[in-house]
């Protein structure tokens, strides 16, 4: 089995720029998450964008559906960054047949070194290996459908959205 990992930015990539005092993105940490993580699971990683999930627009949305769906893999984890990860799952669950796509993010960057990202990245690959076909957001050891998860801002947390609608 080989899993893609593609990469579209959030807080997983972010670095600060120590002359201008904010946060932005050089190059994917994913291949030294992967390799730090002794991952030995086959993986493929494409970088499709360096963006903040806030900046994200509809076509870049559309950007990482076609790359889902034009992957020889059947098994794919996308980074993304949590603010609108649930928006983008919400495109890619109907958009995609006979795939296992789960997207994961982290909410300190890794380059911090307390970053639950390198956690939640294993995760989402044992995730994206166990389940069925469909797509999911893994967050902090928690799987959601990508029609049943948002993010409460208040706590910092993943949750389900319907059982928070009654």
């Amino acid at each position: 089995m080989r899993a893609l990992v593609v990469v579209t930015g959030g807080t997983f990539d972010k670095e600060y720029d120590e002359l201008r005092g904010t946060l932005s993105f050089g190059k994917t940490h994913l291949p030294e998450m992967l390799k730090l993580g002794r991952c030995l699971l086959k993986t493929r990683v494409q970088r499709l964008m360096m963006k903040d999930s806030l900046f994200m627009t509809a076509a870049d949305r559309g950007k990482i559906l076609a790359a889902c769906r034009k992957a020889p893999e059947s098994r794919i984890v996308v980074t993304h960054g949590t603010d609108t990860m649930a928006e983008t799952a919400a495109v890619l669950g109907p958009g995609l047949r006979g795939k296992t796509v789960v997207l994961t993010g982290a909410m300190r960057p890794y380059r911090f070194g307390s970053s639950d990202g390198l956690f939640n990245l294993g995760s989402a690959l044992s995730f994206a290996q166990a389940l069925p076909p469909g797509v999911y957001v893994a967050m902090n050891g928690l799987v959601f459908t990508w029609d049943d998860v948002r993010k409460d801002r208040r706590r910092g947390v993943f949750t389900r959205q319907k059982t928070q609608a009654r």
